[in-house]
């Protein structure tokens, strides 16, 4: 249920209602917007909930939601959440680019990386300490000695570090090292590492697993916001269809769609979504000009000789390319 206080209502009177909320054994999450306080009440309460509450001081209204996931819907706020980590800002009108290697290889690797893609404008770096790999004999990434390599990027660039964590154990020690916590598509529907990263109070990428629905999508970033967690990114990179010609069909109907579902920012990654080089600029674009909040690209000094992805990462001149194209589009559906 929602219910939307009154433009009026003081902050005793919102506190009050929270607190009648809790003691009904439902979890009362409190949302300040521009035009209108509203309190989330969420569980299974039935009966005279309603009631007993809409007769309340300050209170305007109680509707039910609607939406299977609660806290992620339009529903409960309905403006767009802005995610903002150190200069990385994206959702509410602002685009984030985030770009860096798929593995951490090396401390020259990575620190050219950084440079680099700081130098063409992104804000975030990306780079996989511990690698979610198909073969058991693939690089698996350098783990906390990558994650030291990312923190030492950041201390010189200021890029926010994005990185993946892959276990529950693992939560903590990543999130000593990073800006913001990488949920990837494998690991899209493990609940338990979904309420790790929730709890850790970090900002966290989640992306859509290949065969997921957006439902399972949206009520997998709602294991992460039940924590009382709001960062939550969305991030598409592209589903699993009968399609050959691109490692993964990247639908940039997700961007609409998702912005009337969700409050949530919504990222592409046309990297993993096409599996191509010479694909990702041309998708990119397509994403800014689509709406997207943000990208993440895989960016790569030596793309041909990379230990995991180099087929589908851009050089750091490419990636200059597609970034002077992203902020033309951009400054041009800022003018509209």
């Amino acid at each position: 249920m929602i219910v939307v206080m009154e433009q009026n209502a003081t902050e005793d009177q919102v506190k009050s209602i929270a607190s009648r909320i809790e003691a009904m054994g439902l979890k009362a999450t409190v949302i300040v917007g521009t035009e209108r306080t509203v309190i989330a009440a969420i569980g299974e309460k039935r009966g005279t909930f309603k009631d007993s509450i809409e007769s309340c001081p300050g209170v305007s209204e109680v509707t039910p939601i609607s939406a299977p996931y609660k806290m992620a819907s339009r529903e409960v706020r309905p403006e767009p959440s802005l995610i903002r980590v150190r200069d990385f800002a994206a959702g509410a009108g602002q685009v984030g680019y985030v770009a860096g290697p798929c593995s951490v290889e090396s401390e020259e690797q990575l620190m050219s990386s950084a440079r680099a893609v700081k130098a063409a404008g992104a804000t975030g770096l990306r780079g996989g300490a511990f690698k979610p790999r198909t073969s058991p004999y693939s690089f698996q990434g350098m783990k906390e000695d990558g994650l030291k390599l990312l923190s030492a990027a950041r201390d010189e660039t200021g890029l926010a570090v994005f990185t993946e964590v892959m276990a529950t154990e693992d939560v903590d020690l990543v999130a000593r090292y990073a800006d913001v916590l990488q949920v990837g598509a494998r690991n899209m529907q493990n609940y338990r590492l979904l309420e790790a990263v929730g709890k850790s109070g970090k900002p966290v990428l989640l992306k859509r697993g290949a065969s997921a629905t957006m439902d399972e999508f949206l009520l997998a970033a709602e294991y992460i916001l039940n924590e009382g967690n709001d960062q939550v990114m969305l991030c598409e990179r592209g589903i699993r269809t009968f399609e050959s010609h691109t490692r993964f069909t990247l639908p940039l109907a997700s961007v609409p769609y998702l912005h009337r579902r969700t409050h949530l920012p919504v990222i592409i990654d046309p990297s993993h979504g096409t599996g191509h080089t010479y694909m990702v600029h041309d998708l990119a674009v397509a994403a800014v000009a689509a709406g997207a909040d943000g990208l993440i690209i895989e960016v790569h000094p030596d793309p041909s000789n990379a230990m995991s992805d180099g087929y589908q990462s851009q050089t750091f001149e490419a990636f200059a390319e597609t970034m002077k194209r992203c902020r033309k589009v951009q400054a041009a559906l800022a003018e509209e």
